[in-house]
């Protein structure tokens, strides 16, 4: 009984002590003050305002409040401090229980650093994990109140979102799009400021295969890679015609590794001519697969399963050896071609050793520098301010190397941009050519290109040239070289031989078109 009586009695005492001498009692000395000047006059006042708090103090009668700490995650990524797998699983199997009692969605999204492997390649496993964290941070400053950031393997993070009563396709894609736009601002990295993109598959329940945890990420797992084949920086919905679509990707993907190695994937040859003399410029290499049982297959096709592979460099070197070796086969039986075009993707020009990796591919072959153009596409410029890239652009240039802005037209890349990478030449996008010669529009958007490469010292060349008369009125409004299937297809080594004898023996019975009086 006295037992009981104590612990009643420790309780009443203790809830006293929280109730009249915890912080809250501060509430009360202001009254307590203005009661003892309404009593006492302002001697009393003074007394109220400075005892009353000092003995509080004193006798230790604040009962401090304690804050919680934060509450740790259980077994949380130690990289980016997100939740793991399990966690999104358990997340979607709650939500698919809410669902049809209060008629609410959840959905599942799922995003893969582009090209992580490289840029740890490049930089280091410590950088990647400094990106990894940061790109985590990123995401969950996007999310919504409920939703889940989940670490999964490598370069992939998931999102578990909250039961909403809407949430339909344009609402994903709207998700999506705020966490890739979030993830795509600059990384600062060792002075410099690198740009990353992200790849993004999301599915909602009902377009799943399978209504559960499971089968939705296995769908938007399936969605990441239909993105990721089409491209870095791609978003995309899970159908159910992906699988068949991947299926047929796959085949090609399993082959182009030892396509590569094989010899298969080469580049062939389009030449670029002057509208002044008419003579053979230089030659554009274009990578063409020459498959034993398909037949020649076009970049388009096989592209996306290089990028997926993460063979685009060992593309690069590829193209660039038998490209250089063409030159010098030319030059040994004495048919001048000035130079050779190759393209260089956005992981090449990424790359810190580019530069020096050209340098000695060049004296290998004993070739000066002025026979090589690096081409550009536009889009890579008019986006980009990895300072890598800059450093490489400008370091080719500087080394000798033409550098050629490709599909320009395409990209919005500014004048500024044009001198930052030291451009020497803008290939007008096939776009802006066809029907030049009956359009009169095309010739006034045209003609404004043409004036105002003039303006910056710029060379020009048309793509895609297809007829004659396109031909003839790019050289009277002024543009200085074109290619296109008008002059000749892409062409395999072999056939090059045979078609610059025969165009040197077409120039020379050939009158020169004049241009234009300007």
């Amino acid at each position: 009984m006295w037992r009981v009586f104590r612990q009643v009695g420790h309780f009443l005492a203790s809830t006293a002590k929280t109730a009249f001498f915890g912080p809250q009692i501060l509430a009360f000395v202001p009254a307590a003050t203005l009661g003892g000047y309404w009593f006492g006059g302002e001697g009393l006042l003074m007394f109220m305002a400075i005892f009353v708090p000092a003995l509080m103090g004193l006798v230790g009668l604040f009962v401090p409040v304690q804050a919680l700490p934060p509450r740790p995650r259980k077994n949380a990524d130690p990289v980016t401090g997100l939740a793991l797998k399990p966690a999104l699983m358990a997340t979607l199997e709650e939500s698919f229980l809410k669902e049809p009692k209060q008629g609410v969605r959840t959905g599942v999204l799922i995003l893969e650093i582009d090209d992580f492997d490289n840029f740890c390649g490049t930089y280091g496993p410590e950088a990647g994990d400094h990106v990894l964290a940061v790109m985590a941070e990123r995401l969950e400053s996007t999310l919504r109140e409920g939703d889940l950031a989940c670490r999964m393997d490598g370069a992939m993070l998931a999102v578990a979102l909250a039961p909403v009563r809407r949430l339909d396709l344009e609402a994903m894609i709207q998700l999506a799009a705020r966490a890739q736009q979030a993830i795509g601002a600059p990384v600062v990295l060792g002075g410099m400021r690198l740009f990353l993109s992200a790849s993004i598959g999301f599915c909602l329940p009902r377009r799943a295969s399978e209504r559960s945890a499971q089968g939705c990420f296995d769908a938007a797992e399936a969605a990441l890679r239909e993105a990721q084949a089409s491209g870095n920086g791609a978003i995309r919905a899970f159908s159910a015609q992906q699988p068949r679509k991947r299926v047929k990707r796959a085949g090609l993907a399993e082959e182009v590794s030892e396509a590569l190695e094989a010899g298969n994937i080469r580049p062939w040859f389009q030449p670029q001519i002057s509208t002044d003399t008419g003579e053979i410029s230089g030659m554009e290499a274009l990578a063409r697969w020459e498959h034993p049982d398909r037949g020649v297959i076009l970049p388009g096709a096989f592209l996306p399963a290089i990028s997926a592979s993460g063979l685009s460099q060992r593309l690069g070197e590829v193209i660039l050896f038998h490209s250089l070796t063409a030159l010098q086969d030319w030059q040994k039986v004495d048919i001048r071609v000035p130079n050779v075009a190759v393209n260089f993707s956005h992981e090449e020009l990424a790359d810190p050793t580019l530069c020096d990796r050209v340098r000695w591919e060049l004296d290998r072959f004993d070739l000066t520098p002025d026979r090589l153009v690096v081409e550009i596409l536009e889009t890579v410029i008019s986006r980009s301010d990895n300072d890598t890239i800059t450093r490489n652009v400008t370091q080719l240039q500087e080394l000798g190397c033409g550098i050629d802005l490709d599909d320009f037209g395409t990209g919005h890349a500014s004048i500024a941009n044009i001198r930052r990478f030291s451009v020497s030449r803008i290939k007008i996008d096939r776009s802006f050519v066809t029907r030049i010669d009956s359009d009169r529009d095309q010739q006034a958007l045209l003609t404004a290109i043409l004036e105002m490469a003039e303006r910056l010292g710029i060379e020009t060349l048309a793509e895609g040239v297809e007829t004659v008369g396109e031909h003839a009125l790019l050289a009277q409004l002024g543009c200085g070289y074109v290619q296109g299937f008008s002059i000749a297809r892409p062409m395999p080594f072999a056939a090059t031989l045979d078609w610059m004898q025969g165009h040197q023996r077409r120039v020379a019975d050939r009158p020169k078109i004049r241009r234009e009086a300007g």
